[in-house]
């Protein structure tokens, strides 16, 4: 059993959309025709669980898939039960694509920003706390910035490649075990978030972490199997207990009768849903790399002269590159979303035909903004640029555009983890890589 895909085959038509989501967009190559006649089937090899597969969980296949024969496994009835027992906590973060994609659900427009609906909604269904993941990327910058900053001066373990896409961690990890030494260690920021909850805020909240339920809405199908993960556990208690996609969301709020569209807009909570325009651009390709050289930038050139946008990163495109000069230092990066570009520019890095100091890779294209839990746009790429322009209209309107002046992440750093890549951060904030076997 896997936590995050579900088949039902008495569904599939045989339109082997997902066959082509698999093997020729993001060459994972888990899914085939499977027998002849009437017992054709479109399956991983002799029916094998997809949990005994390369298979990385992004979802695409789900994404692909017209009549619902391939779908998240969902965990609503879980988290009603939850938020029902006097004896939980219950809180929940979104991720930042979540926000530009939720509205359809509900007939709006695509590119609809609804943030201030999203946090009404969440209350309204009883979470205590609604909490955004920006914050947790704003954290992850810190983390991640500092140590793209500390290669760099080594010239060690170059290129850094981003770590924040649990698709494209399985992957990194079934099919280039040779390079696990150039991700980044910072852990995602679901998992962060989750790790920063069951500590900091549980302890602040005086509760036992065990008590603490944390649910994440997310775009993506990999982060139920991340949030399942047994590194990203403590004494028995994962960080992240349930994660919902955007389509599950969207069921759950219907199922209470929530008028999602007529209601107000309301506010995150602190201190875990202040955020800045770096945080919420996570959600879209480009955004991640982009985050954190605005941070870097500023350290290294003065907070008045750093740049804020980095516009040649930005776009659809599944493989965009930029020599950017910060601070004299001629920085070579490429941001990369489709694992099928992500193979085909890592095994040019294994011929040393590339060279870079930094990638960002994600494994759905486009990135956040086409996860495989994201409603259904039915191959209409306008959809996504709606998603995708919102993420930076989003961005445009927050008064900080940095993850480091975030006073919240200052503050935690003041109060509980030191400093970045300090050993407590790195106890809570990061994580290893391990190459994964293919089981016979």
């Amino acid at each position: 059993a896997n936590p995050a895909i579900c088949r039902d085959l008495n569904k599939c038509i045989l339109c082997r959309r997902c066959e082509t989501a698999c093997n020729v967009i993001q060459t994972v190559g888990v899914l085939s025709g499977v027998n002849r006649g009437f017992n054709v089937a479109v399956a991983p090899e002799n029916f094998k669980p997809l949990s005994e597969t390369a298979c990385v969980f992004c979802g695409q296949c789900a994404q692909a898939c017209p009549v619902g024969a391939l779908t998240e496994i969902g965990y609503r009835e879980d988290i009603w039960k939850a938020l029902d027992d006097p004896k939980k906590t219950v809180i929940v973060q979104t991720a930042p694509a979540v926000r530009v994609a939720i509205g359809e659900e509900f007939g709006m427009e695509p590119g609809s920003i609804s943030t201030g609906k999203l946090v009404a909604a969440l209350r309204r269904l009883g979470f205590a706390k609604v909490f955004d993941t920006d914050w947790s990327a704003d954290l992850t910058i810190m983390e991640e910035g500092t140590e793209l900053m500390k290669r760099l001066e080594t010239g060690e373990n170059l290129p850094i490649l981003t770590s924040c896409c649990p698709g494209w961690v399985n992957f990194m990890e079934y099919q280039f075990p040779d390079l696990l030494n150039l991700p980044s260690t910072a852990k995602s920021p679901q998992q962060m978030f989750g790790a920063i909850a069951k500590s900091y805020y549980a302890e602040k909240l005086g509760i036992d972490p065990a008590d603490l339920i944390v649910v994440s809405v997310m775009p993506c199908l990999a982060k139920k199997y991340e949030a399942g993960r047994e590194e990203f556990s403590n004494n028995g208690v994962p960080d992240v207990d349930y994660v919902l996609s955007t389509r599950e969301l969207g069921a759950m709020i219907k199922e209470a009768g929530i008028l999602f569209d007529l209601l107000p807009d309301e506010h995150y909570d602190s201190p875990l849903g202040e955020s800045t325009g770096a945080g919420v651009i996570f959600g879209a390709s480009g955004g991640v790399l982009e985050a954190a050289l605005r941070t870097i930038a500023a350290k290294l050139e003065g907070e008045d002269k750093g740049a804020i946008e980095f516009c040649a990163i930005r776009g659809l495109e599944g493989v965009k590159e930029a020599t950017i000069t910060i601070a004299g230092i001629e920085l070579k990066a490429a941001v990369v979303s489709g694992l099928g570009n992500a193979r085909r520019l890592l095994e040019k890095i294994q011929r040393k035909e590339a060279t870079y100091h930094a990638i960002e890779i994600m494994a759905c294209p486009g990135g956040c903004i086409n996860g495989g839990g994201q409603p259904y746009y039915h191959g209409n790429t306008s959809i996504l640029e709606a998603r995708k322009d919102a993420i930076y209209r989003a961005d445009a309107g927050l008064p900080i555009p940095k993850s480091h002046l975030n006073p919240s992440i200052i503050k935690i750093y003041e109060e509980f983890l030191g400093e970045p890549n300090s050993e407590k951060a790195h106890h809570l904030l990061h994580t290893k890589y391990c190459p994964r076997i293919i089981q016979e």
